[in-house]
């Protein structure tokens, strides 16, 4: 049996990770191949935390999978070199680069629900690496196992792992990625966007049990992100992207407070949309009493709230807390146990498949992970397509004039509509997903977490292309997030689940100000702050408070 052992020397003036003129590419059709990232060149020191951030399609994941030798969606590794321990990753094939992978440097990525497998329990997939390279057997392995699932303050460690996947939350199945990624005690670690689809009070344990982690095994990391609150808590260093060139690196703090680039200042001063509420007219969806149940588990329990026509209520909360089931709710894809739905008047059956074409076409939904949302096997086109024909009855040309407006109406270009999903960045899928919804001409759309994935100036373009929609064609939304910013950028009324039960709710200026409950005073105080120093900030107070 090997050991997973190793000698820790965070002191060292040695980079871990070396990184000089790095370029990829990748295929296009006829032959021919595109550059993704141009002669990007870093270092990283054992200890320390690089932050990546930029807007979709920067190369920041790109840039992550290079340093295990990886490319995505056929790119390639086409200049440059790769140093981890003094020693070119890239030089030695492919025996050479599955000694590092998994081993030496590992790789987190943005959606945990995606990459387990659900068929097996989660101490067998955190422990698979340790047990098939050899390092540890599986009695030793799970235990290292239960040491990090106690490490990230994961419930009950001990019998944690013997979940499946769909036994935890998102927040935890984060975790255990990240366990999973530790537990080889690789040299460097790759986050991938790690916190967006969580909610903030999650968010900020799942940084802070990361950063503490990071920190007491003495690994170095990249981390991925295009939230620039979270980057500021996590990162020793930061580099700023666009179209796979370097804008702007340095010292954290130093790009924050004082960015040399405009394309920085524009990233860091994004996503200050401020909506002015309005009272709403008559309601366009009434919702009564709703409970509704998985199995014997109550998840939604005894909701009532109304959504005018042509205005936004937000439903904030933790995860776990009923949001997103109540969304499946409204859209007949969870009958509920009791309640009733009202929509234009209008008695909704409370099965989808007992709905009209109309009422189907009238209420959309925009799902969370757009990766989990779409078809991997159609092209953009059929994705967007389809509701154009099921609705509209558009084939032939008219259906391909539609995608191409609907694309360049949420900033994609015509071109994508060839393209397969696994090819798009996490940006450009959640923005198809819109353009779905879109494509049927709703009265509402249900936006789960539509800019979770997004980086801050694309998700500014989203929001500004809601609202404008909003006033265009009178749409309204029920937006299911956990993004504050986004619900002061849109929300006319707010209300706040907890435990499928709603806390508080009315217009937003009187929901977001003071006085708050206890639990939405909690929720705003675990909102991440664009200044170094403020996650150590909210943990000082938070021991303050248990003395």
């Amino acid at each position: 049996m090997m050991s997973v052992e190793r000698a820790v020397n965070t002191q060292s003036s040695t980079p871990l990770l070396e990184i000089r003129d790095l370029c990829v590419d990748a295929p296009l059709a006829g032959g021919k191949s595109i550059r993704l990232v141009h002669n990007v060149s870093f270092t990283l020191k054992r200890g320390q935390v690089m932050g990546l951030i930029g807007e979709s399609g920067a190369g920041k994941s790109t840039i992550g999978l290079a340093t295990l030798g990886a490319g995505r969606g056929g790119a390639w590794i086409s200049g440059g070199i790769v140093m981890l321990n003094g020693k070119d990753i890239l030089v030695g094939g492919g025996a050479s680069l599955r000694e590092i992978r998994g081993r030496r440097v590992a790789y987190v990525a943005q959606s945990a629900a995606s990459a387990f497998n659900p068929a097996f329990r989660l101490i067998d997939q955190v422990t698979e690496t340790v047990r098939n390279y050899g390092m540890l057997d599986k009695d030793a392995a799970r235990q290292r196992a239960i040491e990090l699932f106690r490490k990230l303050e994961l419930p009950k460690p001990e019998t944690f792992g013997e979940k499946f996947p769909h036994q935890a939350s998102g927040g935890q199945l984060q975790r255990a990625m990240t366990a999973m990624a530790m537990c080889a005690r690789p040299d460097l670690i790759v986050f991938d966007e790690p916190t967006t689809a969580l909610d903030v009070t999650t968010q900020v344990d799942v940084v802070l049990a990361i950063r503490e982690a990071i920190r007491e095994e003495g690994m170095a990391a990249l981390y991925i992100s295009h939230d620039l609150a979270v980057v500021a808590q996590m990162a020793d260093h930061i580099m700023v992207l666009r179209h796979g060139r370097t804008v702007e690196t340095g010292v954290a703090a130093e790009v924050l407070n004082a960015p040399a680039q405009d394309y920085t200042r524009r990233l860091i001063e994004a996503r200050n949309l401020v909506h002015v509420p309005e009272p709403g007219p008559k309601p366009l969806l009434e919702v009564r009493d709703i409970t509704a149940n998985y199995g014997t588990m109550t998840v939604v329990d005894g909701l009532s709230i109304d959504v005018p026509q042509g205005r936004t209520l937000a439903v904030i909360g933790e995860s776990g807390s009923g949001k997103s089931t109540f969304g499946r709710v409204i859209c007949g894809l969870l009958p509920p146990k009791k309640g009733t739905i009202t929509f234009n008047g209008r008695l909704m059956a409370p099965n989808m498949r007992k709905r009209s074409l109309d009422d189907l076409r009238e209420i959309q939904i925009v799902h969370q992970i757009p990766d989990l949302a779409m078809n991997p096997r159609q092209t953009v086109g059929d994705i967007i397509g389809q509701p154009l024909t099921k609705f509209h009855g558009l084939k032939g040309a008219e259906r391909q004039e539609g995608v191409a407006h609907l694309l360049e109406q949420v900033e994609l270009s015509p071109d994508l509509a060839s393209r397969m999903p696994f090819g798009l960045s996490g940006g450009q899928k959640q923005r198809i997903c819109i353009a779905r919804a879109l494509a049927a001409k709703p009265k509402l759309i249900i936006c789960d977490e539509v800019t979770s994935a997004l980086d801050p100036l694309i998700a500014d373009e989203v929001l500004r292309l809601l609202a404008r929609l909003q006033k265009e064609e009178h749409v309204s939304y029920l937006f299911i997030t956990h993004d504050f910013s986004a619900v002061r950028a849109m929300a006319d009324y707010v209300a706040v689940m907890r435990a499928g039960r709603i806390v508080r709710q009315g217009p937003a200026d009187e929901v977001l100000n003071p006085p708050y409950d206890t639990y939405t005073g909690a929720l705003i105080k675990a909102v991440p702050e664009l200044r170094t120093g403020w996650l150590d900030e909210l943990i000082a107070a938070r021991h303050a408070e248990t003395e």
